[in-house]
Order: structure tokens, then C-alpha cells, then sequence
């Protein structure tokens, strides 16, 4: 089945040491099951959706899940699949931020008890955009730890690439059949001028470093003396060539009219707008990594007439059939978020209350234009694309099947698997 998605923002980074929450901005806490209605209405069966990471997990091993046994409850009783992303641009404060050593460690064993206590959740996104954030927070200066240094840069980056596989790991531990999506930003860098190709290409390479680190893939000379020279240990590198995941995932990318970026050569960038779009860009990353994709993010600011976004739609669309009739194997689409957003014109920065009309229904949970766009796409696709074209079959186990005979059959084949791989790659003693 193909993946129609749609998911509830939920980021939460701190400006200045004060907590932005998404969730709370949109109205998400006291209108979540009107927020899973509107899911139900669009005929959506996939949800991009996590706990609010600064309110559940108050310490290690330490947690308050009412809020979140409450909503996974009813996406249970809805039968809607969750792909949970457990880390939105934030931690909670008891951590601090994504310079702390101890993070990935720590949110190791956080997804151990978020698996084993919803072990009926098979899709995950275990940390959000690991890239962005990083860029956002320790090379921009605009969140958490609000750095602005290359150095601050690769520490966020090997923290939270290395603890979204120690999650991945501590998963695949309780539900072996566990399935990865991983949403990343799929950027790139356009030269203004001859002088600027250099430092285009720096950031070409460098926007590939998350997927790169996370999937186990050697990078390339220049990214390797860069995060050398900014703290990485070849000890922090080798684990990630050591711990590969890979066979478990689904390079979810995302893509916005902001994606694209035109540098001076001082490096500097700005918007470029849409200039190869998505299918030119995801072709790139396909390429690179031989994953099965799956749009995992898009939005548009809508206009007055509701126009705007509905274009943005069709277009992102034909995008997604243009690459998987190309011969890239996509299996999903997702319209970011549910309803509209507050204050992601400034990425957060400014708590000025604006309310961007980004999403699928407003924030009084009135469907917008797109939304009825998205669900007549939905009912028109639904049934054709698992007959036209490139299609793989998601071995996904929907939330009430999970005590299935069959479900419990594949999933005790998958831990098989896993423990004969586990035997093959363990050295006898004496080996080298």
C-alpha cells in the first residue's frame, strides 16, 4: 500500500532559553482528537507523530507518559499507523542541548522504553531533519545552544546522527520488524558566479553528511578532513561505518520551495526558490543511497484565494510521479502538517504569534482548500498505484494486527534474522 501521510508539528527547540512548542502554539493538547478526526475525514492512515520530548521524558529512565498514552490509545483504537518521530529540534532541559556528550546514549535507552511500552508501533523517525538541526542550532546560532561554529556544527551533528542509530538499534531490539523513515531536508547549493562553485560545492557535500553518517557510508575526502578538523575522533567515526542499519530504512526526504539555495563566493546563500525541484534533487540522494524514498515533508504558504497551496500540491505530486515512473521506488507522500503553524516564518525565532497558513486545516480545525485537494487525490490514487508503475510492497503491520498470527510469524522470522547476522559478525576469539 502506498504511505498518504500527513503529521502533527511537534517541534519544541528553545530560543534564548525558552521552550517553543509547536504543539501548544497550534492547539494540539486540547484538540488532539479533533486533530485525529480530521485525520480519519482526509482517509489518511499514516500520521507523522511523537510525544513532546521536554514534558514525557523527565529524567533517565525517568518519564510522564499520560499525555502520550492518552493520543496512542486512540491512534490504536483508529487504527492509524504512527511513524513516530521521537526527537523534533529539541531535548528536554534536563539534558540541555545537543552539545551534551550524553545525549545519544541517553535517548538510546529512551527509544528502548518508548518501544517496549507501545510495542504495536512498527514505523519510526527516530530524530527529525538531523542535519537542520544541527545547522540551526550549533552553526547558525538561532537555536538551543545557539552557536554559530563549525565546530558546534559537527558535535550537534555526530550526537544526533549517532543517537538516531543507538535508537534504531535499541528498536529493532524489541520490534525486530521495525521499519525507519528517515525525514531529512533534501538541500541544494546553485553557484551565483564562477567564484562561488567552490564554496557550492563544499555545501553539496556537506548536506549529505547526516545520511551519510547515519547509513554507514564512507564520506567523501573533503567532509572527512572537515569533521576531523572539528572534533570528530576516528573512534566516532568508525562507529558509524560499524553500526548500519540501512536494510531497515526508507530515505524520507522533504522538500520545500526554500530547499534551494544560491551562493556568493563568500559562501554566503539565499533562497533560490524551485529551480531543479524535487524530482532533479531526490534523484541525487536516490542515487547516492539506493533507498526506497518517500516524501516526507512539503508546504506552502496559501494565499488569500486558496490557490497557492493546492498548486504547490498538484506540482509536488507530479513530481512524485515523475520519479517513481523514472524508476525511483517511492512508497509514500506526506502534506507537513495537519493543521497551520505558528511563527515558522522566523523558524521559530520570533514569538510573535503569526499564524502561517501551512496546513491541511486551519487552527479552528475548519479544512482548508489543499485539504480537500489532498483528500480527492488520495481517493483517486489510492486504489491505481499499487498496480501502475514502480511499486514496493511496505511490509507494514498496521496497529490492530499486531497480535495477528501472521504479524507474530514475521515478526519472530525478523528477530531470527537478526540474531543469525548478529552470529555472522560476531569475531571468534583470536580474530582480527
Amino acid at each position: 500500500m502506498f504511505m498518504f501521510a500527513t503529521g502533527i508539528e511537534n517541534s519544541y527547540p528553545t530560543v534564548g532559553g525558552k521552550r517553543v512548542d509547536e504543539m501548544a502554539k497550534c492547539g494540539h493538547y486540547q484538540h488532539w482528537q479533533a486533530d485525529f478526526d480530521a485525520v480519519e475525514e482526509l482517509g489518511i492512515q499514516y500520521l507523522r507523530y511523537g510525544p513532546p520530548i521536554h514534558t514525557t521524558w523527565l529524567g533517565e529512565g525517568k518519564y510522564d507518559w499520560e499525555f502520550c498514552d492518552l493520543t496512542m490509545r486512540d491512534l490504536h483504537r483508529r487504527n492509524i499507523s504512527p511513524i513516530v518521530d521521537l526527537c523534533h529540534f529539541g531535548v528536554p532541559d534536563w539534558i540541555g542541548n545537543f552539545q551534551n556528550p550524553d545525549f545519544a546514549r541517553l535517548f538510546g535507552g529512551y527509544a528502548t522504553d518508548f518501544a517496549t511500552r507501545y510495542p504495536w508501533v512498527q514505523l519510526y523517525t527516530p530524530v527529525n531533519e538531523m542535519f537542520i538541526c544541527a545547522l540551526f542550532s550549533g552553526r547558525y546560532g538561532w537555536w538551543n545552544e545557539q552557536l554559530g561554529t563549525d565546530l558546534g556544527f559537527v558535535t550537534a551533528l555526530k550526537g544526533l546522527v549517532k543517537a538516531n542509530v543507538l535508537a534504531m538499534r535499541s528498536i529493532l531490539d524489541i520490534r525486530p520488524d521495525a521499519i525507519f523513515i528517515q525525514s531529512e531536508s533534501s538541500e541544494y547549493y546553485h553557484a551565483d558566479d564562477p567564484k562561488a562553485i567552490k564554496p557550492a560545492e563544499i555545501l553539496n557535500s556537506m548536506r549529505f553528511l547526516s545520511l551519510d553518517l547515519n547509513y554507514g557510508r564512507r564520506i567523501d575526502s573533503e567532509m572527512y578532513e572537515y569533521v576531523m578538523d572539528n572534533g570528530m575522533t576516528k573512534d566516532e567515526y568508525r562507529f558509524f561505518l560499524d553500526n548500519r542499519f540501512k536494510q531497515h530504512c526508507i530515505m524520507g526526504n522533504d522538500y520545500y520551495v526554500t530547499n534551494e539555495h544560491r551562493v556568493a563566493a563568500d559562501g554566503s546563500s539565499r533562497a533560490a526558490g524551485e529551480v531543479f525541484g524535487y524530482d532533479g534533487i531526490t534523484w541525487q540522494y536516490y542515487d547516492r543511497y539506493r533507498l526506497p524514498v518517500m516524501h516526507t515533508e512539503t508546504n506552502l504558504n496559501d494565499n488569500a484565494e486558496g490557490t497557492a497551496s493546492v498548486d504547490w500540491l498538484w506540482k509536488q505530486w507530479a513530481s512524485v510521479l515523475r520519479v517513481r515512473n523514472d524508476g525511483v521506488p517511492i512508497v509514500g507522500f506526506t502534506w507537513y502538517s495537519l493543521t497551520d503553524q505558528v511563527d515558522w516564518d522566523s523558524a521559530l525565532r520570533n514569538d510573535a504569534g503569526n499564524v502561517n497558513p501551512l496546513g491541511l486545516y486551519d487552527l479552528d480545525r475548519n479544512i482548508r482548500p489543499v485539504g480537500r485537494a489532498y483528500k480527492k487525490l488520495i481517493q483517486d490514487w489510492d486504489s491505481v498505484l499499487p498496480t501502475q508503475s514502480v511499486c514496493l510492497i511496505v511490509p507494514v503491520v498496521r496497529p490492530q494486527e499486531y497480535e495477528e498470527a501472521w504479524a507474530i510469524r514475521r515478526r519472530d522470522a525478523a528477530r531470527q534474522w537478526r540474531q543469525r547476522k548478529s552470529t555472522m559478525m560476531t569475531p571468534t576469539p583470536g580474530e582480527h
